[in-house]
């Protein structure tokens, strides 16, 4: 967290930084993603001292409130940008969210945070496109809105690599066939593969689907200098995606990051500046973006199985499909 926070210090928006105070989201606002038994069963875990959910995900006596607040940090964040109409939100909290299942913690995630935000604007009506951007697969964020057309969830990321899934031939349930895009990535892939697939692969999808809400699970595990994976990103590279996914964002002040795995200090905190500063229009000198790596033969895998997906796209929303 003190990483997150130097980033933001870094810059240098002075008045114009809006720190919005959170709260701990209620029980009816997680139940939205969370089974009501889950909720109890780790509330209890919790308070009974804590210990090992998995191997990967341990928590304390606090954990449980900790976790609670870190998910009303996002509601908080988008009840300030839908108050002022304008701004870019940025949810810098801890533990991550987006491998949290419906019913059961994991990869270091007790809530999905970003999936307990979405819940709340469909519940308002709204349409909203997930980008995840970590390293990891998103596969709490893919379950909890499989059968949901009201949300699009679009994942580049590492694989083979935790927790596995992810491939590219998952593209949502029956309720919502085409609502998940998945890009698989290869060990050593560059950002020029990731600004092809925002080129070839988002975008027409995006535009069809027509947001109103754009959510990022901003992971930056993906950079070169990352201990727990292999893909060479660039903090220049996050500030390339992070103007791109602005471009998705059909009114001001519908766009908020949400913070997720990052596990180089430096590199975190360069890279969240670099995004941040990205979509904020501001100018700020980072790493040049990268290319040369592995990776085009997986966007065009990829856009077969978004091909198969755009034909299911009809029967959701009609003549409105790309073609």
């Amino acid at each position: 967290m003190q990483a997150a926070r130097a980033a933001v210090d870094d810059l240098h928006l002075g008045s114009d930084l809006i720190v919005a105070p959170t709260y701990r989201a209620t029980r009816a606002e997680l139940s939205r993603v969370h089974d009501g038994g889950y909720l109890d069963e780790l509330g209890a875990f919790c308070y009974s001292g804590g210990g090992d959910l998995d191997q990967d995900t341990y928590a304390t006596y606090d954990s449980w409130s900790i976790a609670t607040l870190a998910a009303g940090a996002g509601l908080s964040v988008l009840s300030e940008l839908q108050r002022r109409g304008e701004g870019v939100g940025f949810v810098a909290s801890r533990p991550p969210g987006h491998h949290a299942l419906r019913d059961r913690a994991m990869g270091f995630c007790l809530l999905n945070n970003i999936a307990v935000s979405a819940a709340q604007l469909v519940s308002q009506g709204e349409r909203v496109v997930i980008v995840d951007w970590d390293v990891h697969h998103g596969n709490g964020t893919q379950q909890i809105f499989w059968d949901e057309p009201n949300v699009l969830y679009l994942s580049m990321h590492q694989s083979p690599l935790f927790p596995g899934g992810g491939a590219a031939e998952e593209i949502g349930g029956r309720l919502a066939l085409g609502s998940v895009v998945n890009v698989p990535l290869p060990a050593g892939a560059t950002g020029d593969v990731m600004r092809r697939a925002l080129d070839d692969i988002a975008t027409p999808i995006v535009d069809a689907f027509r947001p109103t809400w754009v959510l990022v699970s901003a992971g930056f595990d993906a950079h070169h200098l990352d201990p727990l994976a292999d893909l060479c990103l660039s903090d220049g590279d996050f500030a390339h995606m992070a103007s791109y996914v602005s471009r998705f964002v059909p009114t001001p002040g519908r766009l908020a990051f949400f913070l997720e795995g990052g596990y180089h200090l430096g590199a975190l905190q360069a890279s969240i500046t670099a995004t941040l500063s990205s979509a904020l229009g501001s100018t700020h000198r980072s790493e040049a973006p990268t290319s040369g790596g592995p990776g085009d033969e997986h966007i065009t895998s990829a856009q077969l199985q978004r091909a198969a997906a755009l034909e299911s796209w009809t029967r959701i929303f009609g003549e409105e499909a790309p073609r």
